[in-house]
């Protein structure tokens, strides 16, 4: 391998890592927990084994709930669980139209 295909190799690894992936986090889960399968950490992590499946298939993104479930399991951090999955946002942002009545709510 040349040192040209070597710095691309690097680029892409490094260009991995800065994407959402929760298959990284699934999987260190599992080896931290020293589980055998997805079925093992859906046990862990309480949640049905289609939750696990689903998030690996990008069909489910890791919520909130889930997430903490994962921190008081693993004793890592949430920062270092969004890390793994490849959230690398600083803060989180809600939209102020969440929190609005809607217009005609008969609260008059």
């Amino acid at each position: 391998m040349t040192t040209q295909d070597n710095d691309h190799a690097n680029d892409l690894d490094s260009d991995e890592l800065l994407n959402y992936n929760p298959n990284r986090l699934l999987d260190t889960l599992i080896e931290n927990l020293r589980l055998k399968n997805d079925a093992a950490l859906s046990r862990a992590l309480e949640v049905a084994p289609p939750v696990i499946s689903k998030i690996r298939h990008h069909r489910l993104p890791v919520g909130a709930s889930l997430l903490i479930r994962m921190h008081e399991v693993s004793d890592l951090s949430i920062r270092d669980l969004r890390y793994l999955m490849g959230d690398r946002r600083s803060k989180f942002r809600i939209s102020d139209k969440q929190f609005k009545p809607k217009d005609g709510n008969g609260l008059d």
